[in-house]
């Protein structure tokens, strides 16, 4: 069975955007998923949520990790830290460094050892827009494909895929359910 762990950005919720439309859609193909309540949401820490996830989170050679925003961040972070070769991660709107002024981006950045991550994860994919609002755009996704490789893909004017702010609702990503490695 995939064990599958969706993370939500900054300010997010298990029921923010495209989140509960895809745990639908998993569930109903026999996926395990667990869609937590990062800590500290509104002032997110990528060092806490690390904590939360790695003592909570089940991680073994069949887990998925896809993760929106600061929640694709914190994936780097998980992929860092875990001793298990992963099947696969999907970084939706992420980034790994931080977004010009921006405090709370700034907050989900570490030291990365990247030479490390890849080695953790059999597919990684790196899903960015090209006109994203908040500057996780696809030249923030190309800096994280740079090290570590795997696959980019740049959507052309969809945003953040996902903004309450600058009102991108995105209730469903349907290219997700087609990139998801699910063995079937």
């Amino acid at each position: 069975m995939k064990n599958v762990i969706l993370l939500h950005g900054h300010g997010g919720t298990p029921a923010s955007f495209w989140l509960p439309w895809l745990r639908a859609a998993l569930e109903k193909r026999g996926c395990s998923v667990w869609v937590p309540q990062l800590p500290n949401t509104n002032q997110p820490d990528i060092n806490e949520q690390l904590i939360y996830v790695l003592k909570n989170g089940i991680f073994d050679e069949e887990t998925i990790l896809v993760g929106h925003s600061s929640g694709a961040t914190l994936i780097v972070g998980i992929l860092d830290r875990i001793n298990i070769k992963i099947k696969q991660a999907i970084l939706v709107a992420g980034f790994a460094s931080p977004l010009g002024d921006d405090q709370a981006s700034t907050r989900q950045i570490m030291p990365f050892l990247w030479e490390n991550i890849r080695e953790r994860v059999n597919d990684i994919i790196f899903i960015n827009s090209d006109n994203d609002p908040w500057g996780a755009d696809d030249k923030k996704g190309r800096e994280m494909f740079d090290r570590l490789g795997g696959t980019q893909i740049i959507l052309h004017g969809q945003g953040h895929m996902g903004s309450d702010k600058f009102k991108q609702p995105y209730k469903e990503f349907p290219l997700l359910l087609k990139l998801l490695d699910l063995g079937d």
